[in-house]
């Protein structure tokens, strides 16, 4: 539990940092970066509460992982099908598909993992 507890932490302080980069000077309303802040916090207080495993801590864990998986979701097919109406802000319009598109796979398998997540888990 300890590598998925330190993907997360991780991965979303490069989901954070990566949307600040993306959105910085580019006129991006403040709702379409605000969710990838707020999962971002939600997937670092998760992964910091499951050290201490309990049934209530393992199913925030999943939720946050849940989170990103909706929110990475639309991001991705998004910009997948419709690239003409995506903002890119300050990325390549390709690269940042795939960094999303990593970004999802990477939720997915987060996801899959923190629901299997033994009762007996410890750090």
């Amino acid at each position: 539990m300890k590598a998925l507890r330190i993907i997360a932490i991780i991965g979303a302080i490069l989901l954070m940092a990566g949307e600040a980069y993306r959105s910085w000077g580019a006129g991006r309303p403040v709702a379409f970066w605000m969710d990838d802040m707020l999962a971002g916090a939600m997937m670092i207080a998760a992964a910091i509460a499951v050290g201490r495993p309990t049934r209530a801590t393992r199913s925030f864990f999943s939720a946050s992982w849940g989170v990103a998986v909706g929110m990475l979701y639309g991001s991705f097919f998004g910009k997948l099908f419709d690239p003409a109406s995506t903002n890119p802000g300050n990325f390549p319009l390709g690269l940042l598909t795939a960094l999303i598109g990593l970004a999802f796979i990477l939720a997915i398998g987060g996801l899959i993992a923190s629901i299997l997540l033994s009762d007996k888990a410890t750090t």
